[in-house]
């Protein structure tokens, strides 16, 4: 199943909601939102799993993350 990272900062554009939308409806996928530092979290569908950098997420984590997803999405 493809896992999906994107990663947001402020402001959030609309169009990199509506894709995380579009994405969480596709059967199988995963989808994992990393917010940067001073981003608020905005409005998600569920099942999405969101992680904010510096706060529930280090560094290190964040480059095992990179590299274990099937797409990376910055935005």
């Amino acid at each position: 199943m493809p896992h999906v990272l994107h990663l947001l900062r402020a402001p959030v554009p609309e169009h990199a909601l509506a894709a995380i939308e579009r994405q969480s409806r596709d059967p199988g996928t995963t989808l994992t939102v990393v917010l940067r530092e001073g981003t608020d979290a905005p409005p998600l569908p569920s099942g999405v799993q969101v992680r904010r950098l510096a706060d529930t997420l280090t560094y290190a984590e964040l480059l095992d993350l990179i590299f274990s997803a099937d797409q990376v999405i910055s935005w």
